[in-house]
Parts: structure tokens; sequence; C-alpha cells
């Protein structure tokens, strides 16, 4: 099958391409390298540096690579940058989709899966873990734009019949996450504490997320695809693990005694989040299989080899 990764060069983007090459897709990755790195980029793949806004990719992407499915991950994924400019956020979350989408509908594309976010479109939550059942109450344009694609792939499936399967996906940490942004809180972390650096805990640090290895993402990704289940599901642990244990558990694994800074608390930022996971078992069998400390240990690996070539 020949596959379209849109954000095929970013952190999890690049871990899905993978695992499809490794099934014997052909990948074709579009992504403009705003976040993404040419690194990440498998040497199997054929790779456009291209916006998903550009009115070229019709002409230079889906005239000519007959594709079956597109699995979606190019975004703006900063939820401060969002606020910030909602704008813009817009313009590549809602209006970058909707160009894929209308292309998806020109050229008789099967169905498409969506990278989407679980706590950012539940935001504060009224019960532990939040099933896909939960109110949606968006708090940010990140939030915002998300559930406005997941509104118009109900809209092109209705319409159209283009078939589509949604993530939302809790908080994702694991090796190629960006430690300089401001999100990714595992991997600001641990290459802080690997470079012997203060890291710095906003608010008090008791603030939960569910923290999710990427490949367990993977493994939803390529189930998504082999079995076609159509519908929205969590993808996450069902676990919650505050600011303040995720940091302790990094400096045991990392063999730390480097004490956390703590700065103000981020206004707006959500308290508890944490995700049920048990639709998608049922239709598929997936279930996250990396604990916390084992996704911890390959993460600390990966950022051991990254400060090793630096140093």
């Amino acid at each position: 099958m020949n596959i379209l990764v849109t954000g095929g060069a970013g952190f999890i983007g690049s871990h899905v391409v993978d695992r499809f090459i490794e099934e014997g897709h052909n990948v074709i990755i579009l992504d403009n390298l705003s976040s993404g790195k040419e690194d990440n980029v498998n040497k199997k793949a054929k790779f456009y540096k291209m916006d998903i806004r550009d009115k070229e990719i019709e002409d230079i992407i889906f005239k000519r690579e007959n594709i079956d499915c597109i699995n979606h991950h190019a975004a703006q994924i900063s939820v401060r940058n969002s606020v910030d400019d909602p704008i813009y956020d817009g313009e590549i979350n809602i209006l970058g989709s909707l160009n894929l989408l209308q292309n998806a509908v020109k050229y008789g594309i099967k169905r498409v899966i969506f990278a989407s976010t679980g706590g950012a479109i539940y935001g504060e939550q009224d019960y532990f873990p939040a099933d896909e059942r939960h109110p949606l109450r968006p708090v940010s344009p990140y939030g915002v734009a998300k559930l406005s694609v997941e509104g118009y792939l109900y809209f092109y499936h209705t319409a159209y019949n283009l078939d589509y399967t949604v993530l939302r996906y809790a908080n994702i940490y694991g090796p190629r996450q960006d430690p300089h942004g401001e999100a990714g809180v595992v991997a600001i972390f641990t290459q802080k504490l690997l470079n012997n650096e203060q890291p710095v805990i906003n608010g008090d640090g008791e603030q939960t997320r569910d923290y999710t290895f990427v490949g367990d993402i993977v493994e939803a990704n390529s189930l998504a695809f082999a079995k076609s289940f159509s519908g929205i599901f969590n993808i996450g642990t069902g676990v919650e693990c505050s600011v303040n244990e995720l940091y302790n558990r990094l400096t045991k694994l990392i063999n730390s005694g480097i004490v956390p800074l703590y700065g103000q608390p981020k206004p707006g930022e959500q308290r508890r989040s944490v995700l049920d996971w048990n639709k998608i078992n049922g239709v598929s069998g997936w279930s996250p299989r990396s604990s916390l400390d084992e996704g911890l240990k390959e993460t600390i690996g990966y950022f051991r080899k990254e400060v090793s070539k630096v140093n």
C-alpha cells in the first residue's frame, strides 16, 4: 500500500514511518521541517519538503503517488503558541488539514488516520480517566483546531464516504522528541539532567499527565491501518503521573542529584489529564505495553547518545 505520512520527519511521525516501511508499505513523507528533522527521514521513504497548506501538493504529490491512505501527523503542536497566535494555528491545523482532505476526496483515497489530542480536547476533566464520551471543552486554539478537524472528518465521511480513524493521544514521549520546545517535558528534563543543568518545573509540580511511550503510539497507528477500524479512540495508559513524580523517576534512572527550580505556573495549564483506552482495546486488542520506567530508560538511552555526539 502507498501511505502518505504528513509530519513524517517529526518525533511521532518518523517512528510511524519506520513501522510502515518495516511492514512492507511504500511511504511518502510530506514535511516542511519546521519542527521535524531531515535526520529522522527513513531512507526508504520518498520525501517531499513541502507544507500541508501548499496548493502545489496536488500536482507534486497527489497526482503522482497513487496514495491509499493518509496518516496525518503534521501540525502546529504548541498549545502556548496557539494561544499567542490562533490565526497561525488555524491556518496550519485546520486549513492545512482541509487541503489534504479535499485532495483525498478528489483522488479517491480510501481512508485517513488522524493524530488528534486527548487532554487538549477534553479540558479539565469531570472524571478520571476520560473516555471518548467525556464532554469536549478545549480551552486552547490548538484543542479547538483538532476538534474542528475531527468534525470535518465526519463531514467528509458522510458526504463522500471517506473512511477515517481518529487517535486522541495522551502525552507522548520517547526517542527523537524535541528537548528544546515548550512541549515534551520528558525530553526537556532528560536533556538538562544529562547536561548537569537545573530543570524548571512550572507551578507546584502536582499537575498530572498520562505519559505514553511512542512505541505504543506506533502500534496503535499500525493497527488502525491494518484492521481498518473507524471512529474516535483514546490512546493513553490510564495512569496519572505528576510532574514531580516524573522528575523523581528520571533523577533515579539517571542517578542525578540535581534539585529542580520551581517557576510560576503557566496560565491556563490543565491540572489533571488521563485517558481511558478500553474502546480501542475492544476493536483491535491494543493496550499500552511499555511501563513508564521502561519507556523512560529507552528515552534516556537515546538522549545519552545524542549528548555524547555534542560533547
